[in-house]
């Protein structure tokens, strides 16, 4: 409606209104300042967003004084593909380059993925399992973190709730608040080799509990679960009536004495939905390509739906490029084992560097050697230290301080403990860890006289 003055019949200018002031005069305020809007921001993603590793990191990353003499050492990620020594094998590029080139890739794929990726991931997973995996129990998403998002969505119902570890992987905990699906904690016992609280699980499961989630190895323990430990995880779930979620992102990350066993192996015990991907074993994070698989000799999964909802997930939501998929089946083949082993060799000495470094700190403390994947959890003794809150405090003055940056616990729900990066440049840990050290003698509580 257009306003007009009364004694010359002219448009007002409503593009601003008068606000009294104290004084007695007025102010032109503009009337979009004073307009309501029908729109705001989503406050699940606030929530969800606010559990973010990245954005945590990003804060702290922030934090480093950027005229400072010294490079930021990334000690707190968990990508190292950006490090020459962790540099993808070239014949699995090639395989990329070949598969694009070709001009046969440049279609939509189906949702559930092309067969021949299904049929190469399927056949490279059952190198390890007592039974021959099908396409049809291989489902392709772009990376784990759509895995994730996969399983949260798909299993999320009124009431529904779902048991996570911790420490854990922060995006479980964000995709269950995005979808509405409770989560609750178990305990992962540092004293045990970081083991499963069994005990705890079988306490917090009712009658509304749909799953458990297990790392193995383990993210950001750097553990490796035993063939019994395992064994008895199947067994209680399926005392419980509930599914396992078996993240192995790392199933190619393995160093210690220890052998990785696939969770898969007791799929005639309990229904599995494996997460995998080529992220961590073929340092390609960028590539976006990764798996749920299921292994359910009952198929209880396919009686229950859930492979239904699967389905109708991957329907609506967005597919990894085609030209990747098509090229899984060679980057598998032409990736031989001289590479996995150059990967696993340089985690090794880089795992052992880091655990010895470590034992020089008197304020911080390492309850195991890892054995596995690309991180170490390690204890924060703030009893030890002056003018340090909280471990958020720690690494933000880190950053500050020694251009150092390292995973606060907190964002693992894991208060006053630290995640240590070791996939990184050996010459790049010894001087971020040189330098964590020179931080932590720096703000040492003085012993009184």
């Amino acid at each position: 409606m257009t306003l007009f003055s009364i004694k010359s019949r002219t448009p007002l200018n409503t593009s601003f209104l008068l606000q009294p002031m104290e004084n007695g005069a007025t102010k032109k305020i503009s009337s979009e300042a004073t307009k309501r809007w029908h729109f705001g921001p989503n406050d699940l993603l606030s929530a969800a967003g606010g559990r973010s590793i990245r954005g945590i990191i990003y804060k702290i990353i922030d934090n480093v004084d950027e005229q400072g003499p010294r490079p930021m050492v990334p000690l707190g990620h968990g990508d190292p593909s950006v490090f020459p020594s962790f540099r993808i094998t070239t014949s699995a590029e090639e395989a990329i380059v070949e598969s694009l080139r070709s001009a046969e890739h440049n279609h939509y794929p189906p949702s559930v993925g092309l067969l021949s990726a299904r049929r190469a991931i399927a056949e490279h997973l059952s190198e390890k399992l007592p039974y021959e995996l099908s396409p049809d129990d291989v489902f392709i998403t772009a990376g784990c973190n759509q895995s994730i998002e996969l399983v949260a969505t798909s299993l999320a119902r009124p009431g529904a709730n779902i048991l996570l570890p911790r420490p854990g992987y922060p995006m479980y905990e964000t995709h269950c608040v995005f979808s509405n699906l409770e989560f609750r904690h178990f305990d992962l016992i540092p004293e045990r080799g970081w083991e499963i609280d069994l005990d705890q699980v079988e306490q917090l499961c009712d009658e509304n509990t749909v799953a458990m989630v297990i790392i193995n190895p383990g993210n950001p323990c750097g553990s490796v679960l035993s063939y019994k430990h395992m064994e008895k995880i199947a067994e209680t779930a399926s005392k419980l009536g509930i599914m396992v979620i078996a993240d192995e992102v790392y199933n190619h990350s393995n160093f210690g004495s220890k052998p990785f066993v696939p969770m898969g192996v007791f799929g005639h015990i309990v229904p599995i939905l494996t997460l995998g991907s080529l992220s961590k074993g073929w340092i390609v994070p960028g590539w976006r390509l990764g798996w749920v698989v299921i292994t359910d000799r009952k198929g209880i999964l396919k009686e229950t739906k859930v492979i239904d909802s699967i389905t109708n997930f991957l329907e609506i939501s967005a597919d990894p490029a085609t030209f990747i998929q098509a090229a899984v089946p060679q980057i598998i083949e032409r990736t031989k084992g001289a590479f996995f082993e150059r990967i696993v060799n340089l985690l090794r000495a880089t795992a052992e560097m880091c655990y010895d470094k470590i034992k020089e700190i008197s304020c911080i403390t390492c309850p195991n050697k890892p054995e596995a994947s690309m991180f170490v959890m390690v204890k924060l003794e703030l009893s030890l230290l002056d003018g340090i809150i909280d471990d958020v405090d720690f690494c933000m003055k880190l950053s500050k301080e020694e251009s150092v940056i390292l995973c606060p616990g907190s964002a693992l729900e894991m208060k006053n403990w630290l995640r240590i990066t070791f996939a990184v440049e050996p010459s790049a840990l010894e001087l971020g860890l040189e330098r964590l050290k020179l931080f932590c003698r720096r703000h040492e509580k003085k012993q009184s006289k």
